[in-house]
C-alpha cells in the first residue's frame, strides 16, 4: 500500500487522475481507506474558472499548500492506522470527516463556533482532501458512521452538517412559513434540515421544474417556479399578503438577496447561504421600517452539527431523494464537474476511489 490513485486539480479545467504516494498519516491523524467521496459547486466552480480559493497559484496561510491538490472535502471511508498521539482505537471504523479544521485556541474556538476560527482550513479546499484511495485527516474531525447508514448515505453527511447549521441559524420556530430560494446543490441539504425542523409551511422556490419536484418528495408544502411567476408576489400570495417568517437564500443568483428581503414579514428573518458571484443590492431602509433581521451562514460546526447530519441519516431515506449517482475516480471530469457544469445532474454526485 504504497501507491494510489487521487484526482488532482492543475489548474482552468485541469483536473487529472494521477498516482500519487499514499500520504502518512501525522501524530494526531487517522489514515482512511476512502469508500466514497462528494463533489460540489465549488469543485466544479474552481474547475471550470478557477483557481480561486484552491491554492495551486500561491500558498494557503495556514496549510502552506502551494501548487497542484487533490480534491475532496466530503468524504467517508475506514480507518486502517492512526497517529502515535490518537488516544482512542480507531482502526477498523467507519468515519466521516468534517473536513474543516480549527485550532481550537482562539476566541471563536472557544465560545463553540469553530467555523469561524482564525486559522479554520479544509481538506480538499486548502490541502490535499478525500478524492483519493487513502486520506489522512485530523482525527478529531472524524466521527465513527453508525450501524446501518451505507456509505452511499455516510458520503453525504459533510454537505447534511452544513445545511442543519443553517437551519440552526435561522432558529426555526413550530408553525413558522419558511421560504427557500434554490433548491439545487446546498438547497436541497438545506431543505432536508427544513422539513427535520417541523416548521408550518416551507415553500420551495427555484427556476426548474426538476428540482421543484424534488423538493416536493423531500418534504415541501408549496413550490414557486421563478420563471413562471414572480417569486416575490407568490410568496406573499401565499401568505395572505404578511410575508415569510423566514427566507432562505441558497442561490446566490443575482438579485435574490433584495428578493428575500422583500419577501420577509415584518419581524422576519433572512438567512444568506448562497455565495452572490458580485455584491448584492439590498434596501436597507426597507429591512430597517419593517426590522427584518438578517443572518449568514458557512460551513458547520463539526462537534453539532456533524453529530446531528449521521443521526439524521438514520431516521431517513436521504439518500433515495438526494444522491444522483456513484461514479468511479476515472469518470469524475466528464460524469461529474462536466455534467454539473451543464445542468445534467439532479442531485449528489459521489466518487468511488477504489471504482
Amino acid at each position: 500500500m504504497t501507491a494510489m490513485r487521487a484526482a488532482v486539480y492543475h489548474g482552468r479545467r485541469d483536473v487529472r487522475i494521477e498516482e500519487r504516494p499514499v500520504p502518512d498519516a501525522g501524530p494526531a491523524d487517522l489514515l482512511v481507506r476512502v469508500t466514497r467521496c462528494g463533489i460540489c459547486g465549488t469543485d466544479a466552480g474552481e474547475y471550470a474558472a478557477g483557481p480561486s480559493m484552491f491554492p495551486v497559484e500561491r500558498a494557503h496561510p495556514v496549510t502552506g499548500h502551494h501548487g497542484p491538490m487533490v480534491l475532496g472535502h466530503e468524504f467517508t471511508g475506514t480507518v486502517v492506522s492512526q497517529g502515535a498521539d490518537v488516544s482512542d482505537e480507531w482502526v477498523g471504523c467507519r468515519v466521516v470527516s468534517g473536513a474543516g479544521v480549527s485550532c481550537g485556541v482562539c476566541e471563536w474556538c472557544a465560545a463553540g463556533r469553530t467555523n469561524l476560527c482564525a486559522r479554520y482550513w479544509t481538506l480538499g479546499l486548502n490541502a490535499d482532501g478525500g478524492l483519493a484511495g487513502f486520506v489522512a485527516v485530523p482525527a478529531r474531525t472524524c466521527r465513527v458512521v453508525p450501524e446501518g447508514v451505507s456509505d452511499d448515505a455516510a458520503g453525504l453527511t459533510q454537505p447534511l452538517a452544513v445545511g442543519l447549521h443553517a437551519v440552526r441559524r435561522a432558529a426555526i420556530r413550530p408553525g413558522e412559513t419558511v421560504v427557500l430560494m434554490g433548491v439545487g446543490a446546498i438547497g436541497s441539504f438545506v431543505l432536508a434540515g427544513l422539513v427535520a425542523a417541523r416548521p408550518g409551511r416551507v415553500v420551495a422556490v427555484d427556476v426548474d421544474d426538476g428540482r421543484l419536484t424534488a423538493a416536493k418528495a423531500l418534504g415541501a408544502t408549496d413550490t414557486v417556479n421563478a420563471v413562471v411567476d414572480d417569486p416575490v408576489a407568490a410568496i406573499h400570495e401565499l401568505t395572505a399578503g404578511r410575508g415569510a417568517d423566514v427566507v432562505v437564500e441558497a442561490s446566490g443568483a443575482r438579485g435574490n438577496a433584495q428578493r428575500a428581503a422583500r419577501s420577509a414579514a415584518r419581524g422576519g428573518r433572512v438567512l444568506q447561504v448562497g455565495l452572490p458571484h458580485e455584491p448584492q443590492t439590498l434596501d436597507l431602509d426597507d429591512l430597517t421600517l419593517r426590522e427584518v433581521e438578517v443572518r449568514t451562514t458557512v460551513a458547520h460546526v463539526c462537534d453539532e452539527d456533524v453529530p446531528a447530519a449521521l443521526e439524521l441519516l438514520t431516521q431517513t431515506d436521504l439518500t433515495r431523494q438526494l444522491l444522483d449517482r456513484v461514479i468511479p475516480l476515472e469518470r469524475l471530469v466528464p460524469n461529474g464537474l462536466e455534467a454539473m457544469l451543464t445542468g445534467s445532474v439532479s442531485g449528489k454526485v459521489l466518487i468511488d476511489p477504489h471504482g
